[in-house]
């Protein structure tokens, strides 16, 4: 779990220290897309805001979702803005179900930025720890980090093609019940599934508080693979869907994330399966 997250107490000892860490706030809900207006409200002391929409997304990609991944070269322009630095660690956080720090996670880890984890809890447990905030936006130093992959879906993390997942023997669905079983959809241009799959919403891996449940409670979840293929995951648009990679990845185990999930998948007029699994 150190490897993919970091307590409220482990992070404030780092601050407290003066030990050097960025610290991004990536904000972002479905129904209110840009967070900066919160973040500037009240923020981690010299955290950076990060725009999922705008900078962990490149929207003049076609045919690969609603949240497309962005070049790598795209990607080392902004995090040089947002003051990531080679060999400082980053910490991300949100406050929403922790789905836009996970999939801030995931995009630097798939560009080979390694040493970035997630605030467990997000903004919530720094709160309800007794930590302060600061008011007003930040301006970071620039900073120098280098991304090693241009093609993010072809990067340091594991991905599926659309092809890939039809008919994995493992795909789990990171999306609420009632999306997964087609009785609604708010987003995308159809209902339901993608055929085979398996519902593990992504809220499951958290407690009430929104923090990562202990590993004996997610072992308890019981979800078993079979054979030796990897598991999948998808959701809309690949955001939600990075909570469980992430969750998994500090359960050890590793999981292939599907970046154009159902948007993509419903778009392209693959088959749709509805009801409970």
């Amino acid at each position: 779990m150190a490897d993919v997250f970091i307590t409220t107490a482990e992070l404030a000892n780092l601050l407290t220290a003066e030990q050097p860490v960025t610290l991004l706030d990536v904000r972002w809900q479905l129904s209110q897309p840009d967070g900066r207006a919160d973040h500037e409200r009240g923020h981690l002391p010299g955290a950076v805001y990060v725009s999922l929409d705008d900078e962990l997304t490149d929207h003049r990609v076609d045919g690969r979702g609603r949240h497309p991944l962005p070049s790598g070269s795209a990607l080392q322009e902004a995090a040089r803005r947002w003051g990531v630095r080679r060999g400082v660690p980053v910490v991300i956080y949100d406050d929403w179900n922790l789905a836009g720090s996970a999939r801030a996670w995931w995009v630097l880890r798939a560009a080979g930025i390694g040493d970035v984890r997630i605030l467990d809890g997000g903004l919530r447990a720094w709160i309800a720890a007794g930590h302060a905030l600061e008011a007003g936006p930040v301006v970071a130093s620039p900073g120098d980090a280098v991304v090693l992959h241009e093609d993010l879906y072809a990067g340091a993390m594991p991905t599926l093609t659309a092809d890939e997942a039809a008919g994995h023997p493992n795909l789990l669905d990171a999306r609420a019940p009632e999306r997964f079983r087609g009785d609604v959809e708010p987003m995308d241009p159809l209902a339901g599934h993608i055929p085979g799959a398996r519902n593990l919403p992504s809220t499951a891996v958290l407690t009430a508080a929104g923090t990562l449940l202990p590993d004996a409670e997610i072992a308890a979840l019981g979800w078993s693979f079979g054979g030796s293929d990897q598991v999948g995951v998808y959701c809309g648009s690949g955001v939600t869907a990075s909570v469980l990679v992430a969750a998994l990845a500090a359960a050890g185990v590793d999981a292939a994330l599907f970046p154009g999930s159902w948007s993509q998948w419903s778009a392209e007029g693959r088959p749709v399966q509805t009801g409970d699994q």
